[in-house]
């Protein structure tokens, strides 16, 4: 049974992190909110494919080898582009990982649409519509690719 506030766990702890490195190495000054917004939102993200582990395995194709190891390393792979994309040093290069990254994950979203009966509590309509939401959020990647 999942903890109330568990969700939270992960952005207190980029807060905590961005105040640390704010104090100690005055990046602030360097980091764009825009990309801030961006890595915070992958790094959540991609925590949750650890916090919730069995609904991202659900939401794997059958055809597809080695489905936990796959969740895991898209959920890294989302937390490290998160926190690349926040760094002026790093935010190109994972920029276009996470724009990698949308696209190889693409096939699992329409295959959570074409497979409703997996996911009960979430309405047919939704896993339908997150599909077009996925070219925002690619562009939005992108935008980062050329900074």
């Amino acid at each position: 049974m999942r903890q109330e506030g568990a969700a939270s766990v992960p952005l207190l702890f980029v807060w905590a992190l961005e105040f640390e490195l704010s104090v100690r190495f005055d990046v602030m000054k360097r980091v764009r909110w825009d990309a801030a917004a961006m890595g915070v939102f992958y790094v959540v993200a991609g925590a949750a494919h650890f916090a919730a582990t069995q609904l991202y395995l659900r939401a794997m194709p059958e055809y597809m080898p080695a489905p936990r190891a796959l969740v895991l390393v898209s959920g890294a792979a989302e937390i490290a582009g998160g926190l690349g994309v926040m760094l002026p040093s790093t935010r190109r290069a994972a920029a276009w990982g996470l724009v990698l990254l949308l696209v190889a994950v693409f096939p699992a979203n329409v295959w959570m649409a074409m497979h409703p009966e997996r996911f009960a509590e979430i309405p047919q309509w939704a896993l339908w519509a997150r599909l077009p939401l996925q070219v925002p959020l690619i562009w939005w990647a992108w935008r980062f690719t050329r900074a």
